[in-house]
C-alpha cells in the first residue's frame, strides 16, 4: 500500500506539482485548498505526513497545525510557505511542525522532506507499540535480558554506541532508551537515516549549508548536528555512507569541528552520537567502503539486538501485546490466539523482524474471523501453505514469467535481475547499480518497492 501524504495548499499548481512528483515517487498524494478541508480530511482518513501552506483563506495554517497537533500528535505536519519570516518559521517548529520550508523548493528537497517525514512518523508508531512501562525493550529471551542489561551499563555514560543487528529488530527503540536513560536525556535526539537521504545530499542534512552551495540551496540551511547540539544524533543505516561524508563525520567525532557545505567557517558541536547498522561494516572496510578509522571511532560499545527468530516465547508476547495496541486503535475488542497459530508464528524465520510481526497482527485483528485467530487466519507463508500464485507453464517451451500479467512479469523479471546483482556484489548496492546501470538512489528505491532482500 502506498504511503498517503495529504497537501494543503490554495495554489492549484502547488498541489499539482506534488502529485506529480511525489506520485512518481510512489506516494499517494490528497490535496485541499483550505485548511477547513484539509482538517476535514486528515480526519476521515489516514495520512502518512501533511504539507500544510502557513498563507491560507480563512484559517491559517498555524492555527491548522494547533489542531492536528492536538488530534495527531504523532502525524508529522511539514510547513510550507512562500512569504516565510524567521519568526513565523520559529513559531511553526515551536507548535510541533515537522520541517518548514520556503517556496519555491526543488523536486529533491521535496521528496527527500517527504520521505523524512513519512519515515518519522512510521518509526514514532512502531515505538509507541513497542512501549512497555519503564522499560521499552520488551521481551524475556535470554538475548533480550543480556541487552537491557548493557544498555543499562552503558546508558548512564557519554560514550558512543554501535547499535548491530537486522532490519526490523529494533535499533532505533535501543537508541531512543539509550539517550533517554542518559545524560543528554533533556536534551535533542535527532535522527538521520543515511540510507534514505542520495548521497549528493547527505552532507547538507549533515552539516547543512550556505546559500547557493548545490543546485536547489536556495537558502541557507542549518544541519543535523546543528540541530542535535547537547544532545544525541542517532546515524541509522551508518553502512549507506558516502566516503566523503564519512570523512567529515570521523572530524567531528575527533575534533568536534566541521564546515557547512559551501562554506570556509569552522563551526563547534557537542553531541553524542549513536550509530546502527544492520550491514557487515568490518568486510565494508575491507571493500574499500567504510572507513577503518571511523569504524574505530564509532564502536566504542558494540551492542547487538537479536533476530526475532531467536526470541523464542518472546513472540507470542510481543504478538499479544501489539494484538492488544492495535485494538484499541482500531476500537475493536481485542481477539484470542489460538494455541496453534502461536506454534507456527514461533517455528516462522521472521525475516522483516519486529516490524514483520507488527504488521501481521494488525493484519489478524483487521482479517481475521471470530473471537479465536486460528491457522486459517494466518498467511499462507507462516501457516505454511502453498497457495498457487500463477497456473503451472512448461518452461521448456514457455518463458518463466509466461502467464503472468504484463505488469506483473515486468516486476518479477526486475526482482530477479536486481537480486542477481546484489548476490554477485555480495550486497553492495553500488556496484549492483553499477552493473545495472541506473543510479544508486533510484536501485535503493527499486530494493524497497519490489521487496528485494539487500542481503
Amino acid at each position: 500500500m502506498s504511503e498517503r501524504i495529504l497537501v494543503v495548499d490554495d495554489e492549484l499548481n502547488i498541489g499539482r506539482s506534488f502529485e506529480i512528483i511525489l506520485g512518481g515517487e510512489g506516494f499517494d498524494v490528497e490535496t485541499a485548498t483550505s485548511s477547513e478541508e484539509g482538517l476535514k480530511k486528515a480526519a476521515a482518513e489516514r495520512f502518512c505526513a501533511v504539507f500544510l501552506d502557513i498563507q491560507l483563506p480563512g484559517m491559517d495554517g498555524l492555527e491548522a497545525l494547533r489542531i492536528l497537533r492536538d488530534k495527531q500528535p504523532d502525524l508529522p505536519v511539514v510547513m510550507i510557505s512562500g512569504h516565510a519570516t524567521i519568526e513565523r518559521a520559529v513559531e511553526a517548529t515551536r507548535q510541533g511542525a515537522f520541517e518548514f520550508i520556503e517556496k519555491p523548493f526543488s523536486r529533491e528537497r521535496i521528496v527527500l522532506t517527504a520521505r523524512n517525514a513519512t519515515e518519522s512518523g512510521r518509526l514514532k508508531r512502531e515505538i509507541e507499540l513497542l512501549r512497555d512501562g519503564d522499560s521499552e525493550i520488551l521481551g524475556d529471551s535470554e538475548g533480550i535480558r543480556s541487552l537491557r542489561e548493557e544498555m543499562r551499563r552503558v546508558a548512564p555514560t557519554d560514550t558512543r554506541v554501535l547499535i548491530l543487528g537486522e532490519s526490523g529488530t529494533g535499533k532505533e527503540l535501543v537508541a531512543r532508551s539509550l539517550h533517554r536513560s542518559g545524560p543528554r536525556a533533556n536534551q535533542s535526539f535527532i535522527r538521520v537515516n543515511c540510507a534514505a537521504i542520495p548521497e549528493e545530499l547527505i552532507e547538507a542534512e549533515l552539516f547543512g549549508a550556505v546559500k547557493g552551495a548545490y543546485t536547489g540551496a536556495d537558502t541557507a540551511r542549518g544541519g543535523l548536528f546543528a540541530a542535535a547540539n547537547g544532545g544525541t544524533l542517532f546515524l541509522d543505516e551508518i553502512g549507506d555512507m558516502s566516503l566523503k561524508a564519512q570523512a567529515k563525520v570521523l572530524r567531528v567525532l575527533q575534533e568536534g569541528e566541521y564546515e557547512a557545505v559551501g562554506s570556509t567557517k569552522t563551526l563547534t558541536v557537542d553531541v553524542r552520537v549513536l550509530a546502527a547498522t544492520h550491514k557487515d561494516l568490518a568486510a565494508q572496510v575491507r571493500n574499500g567502503e567504510f572507513r577503518e578509522d571511523l569504524l574505530f571511532r564509532l564502536n566504542v560499545i558494540p551492542l547487538t539486538v537479536p533476530p526475532l527468530r531467536e526470541r523464542g516465547d518472546d513472540i507470542r508476547l510481543l504478538g499479544t501485546n501489539f494484538l492488544g495496541k492495535y485494538a484499541a486503535r482500531h476500537e475493536r475488542p481485542t481477539p484470542r490466539v489460538h494455541a496453534d497459530a502461536w506454534l507456527k508464528m514461533q517455528a516462522y524465520p521472521w525475516p522483516g523482524n519486529v516490524r514483520e510481526l507488527m504488521n501481521v497482527m494488525e493484519r489478524l485483528l483487521i482479517l481475521g474471523r471470530g473471537d479465536v485467530l486460528g491457522l486459517s487466519d494466518l498467511p499462507a507463508e507462516i501457516a505454511g501453505r502453498t497457495d498457487p500464485v500463477i497456473p503451472a507453464v512448461s518452461t521448456t517451451t514457455l518463458h518463466p514469467y509466461a502467464g503472468l500479467p504484463l505488469k506483473a512479469a515486468r516486476e518479477a523479471c526486475e526482482r530477479d535481475l536486481i537480486a542477481a546483482a546484489l548476490e554477485r556484489h555480495e550486497g553492495n548496492v553500488t556496484r549492483a547499480a553499477n552493473e545495472l546501470g541506473i543510479e544508486r538512489t533510484n536501485l535503493h528505491k527499486r530494493i524497497k518497492s519490489l521487496g528485494v532482500n539487500e542481503e
